[in-house]
């Protein structure tokens, strides 16, 4: 009799500790690159909102944006050790550590937002999350960045041989490099921050991002024309630290995963129209704006097919046929 009222007793303490638990109080630091009026921006603000309503509360996140907390690479370094939360890098910045992420930054790759949304939604998308886990991250959705751009300060880009000889800044990655090679320009790797001083000063000719990276970084006042090239798309990754996401019971990881999800149509759609508002307003401003046809961006394509070629030995071939298979349809 002894026995089991001490069974009991111990019993419901032992699901008092873990309702508890459930329950108890969260906080979280959420690095972002941009500031809190951009595409990215916007994304985590409503993100955080959603958090803190699904869980009345109980979940609190502060955001710390422009790059507050340091740039994406270090960021998520300190998300694999546990001692920053959540971030939201583009995609780039996991390849040095998974391979097959790679896929997303061959260039022309998509033609479309709505060709980047079927990759990305459905079960390529989501192998390719299934692999952070092991490098102590989480991923909860894709976000958007958009189509990368280029700009410069020596002429209009029109076809490809209009790349030729420009110093062009590429991302810390080996596959920008490779691609602004394989166009005729000369990569100058810069991280994001060191960007508006060189090209002011004219170290580099031009580089290519978003356009409305370009407006939020102001890059128009020490750029002088703005070619829609389309050569590349980027879409951002909200991040979890896996240390803290395992410390969390499953009902808190489902609001995490249910927020980021409700967030990305919102996030998309405010990265679509802050482009084609950047563009507007950047060419009232006096940037030069001109579009690619669709004959000259298959040109520029096959001229990186060796890219594609060279990087496929990464990512893997099945991958790439996989990706290109769901776009031919």
């Amino acid at each position: 009799m002894k026995t089991t009222l001490v069974a009991k007793l111990t019993g419901i303490a032992l699901a008092t500790l873990i309702s508890a638990s459930a329950f108890a109080d969260v906080t979280a630091k959420f690095a972002v690159t941009l500031s809190d009026k951009t595409h990215q921006g916007q994304g985590v603000a409503r993100f955080v909102e959603l958090v803190d309503k699904k869980s009345q509360g109980r979940i609190k996140i502060k955001p710390f944006y422009n790059g507050a907390l340091g740039n994406d690479v270090q960021v998520t370094s300190s998300l694999q050790g546990g001692t920053i939360e959540f971030t939201v890098p583009q995609t780039s910045t996991l390849t040095g550590m998974i391979k097959e992420f790679e896929i997303l930054d061959f260039p022309f790759l998509f033609g479309s937002e709505q060709e980047a949304e079927k990759v990305l939604d459905g079960a390529t998308g989501q192998k390719l999350l299934d692999k952070l886990p092991a490098k102590g991250l989480v991923g909860l959705a894709y976000w958007e960045n958009g189509f990368f751009n280029a700009t410069n300060s020596k002429r209009p880009i029109q076809k490809w041989e209009d790349f030729q000889g420009l110093k062009f800044r590429a991302v810390q990655a080996k596959i920008s490099q490779e691609t602004v090679k394989a166009l005729g320009a000369n990569p100058v790797p810069l991280a994001v921050p060191e960007l508006y001083t060189a090209l002011e000063t004219r170290t580099v000719d031009g580089q290519g991002t978003p356009s409305a990276v370009i407006a939020a970084l102001k890059l128009n006042e020490v750029q002088k024309y703005l070619s829609l090239t389309k050569h590349s798309y980027g879409a951002f990754l909200p991040l979890v630290s896996k240390k803290f996401w395992d410390s969390l019971p499953p009902a808190d990881q489902t609001i995490l995963r249910e927020a980021a999800v409700e967030t990305r149509s919102f996030q998309r759609g405010v990265a679509r129209e802050q482009a084609k508002g950047a563009e507007a307003a950047m060419a009232a401003k006096g940037l030069v704006i001109n579009d690619i046809t669709p004959a000259e961006r298959q040109r520029m394509r096959a001229q990186v097919k060796p890219v594609w070629d060279m990087f496929t030995k990464d990512v893997g071939a099945d991958l790439v046929t996989e990706v290109t298979g769901q776009l031919s349809k």
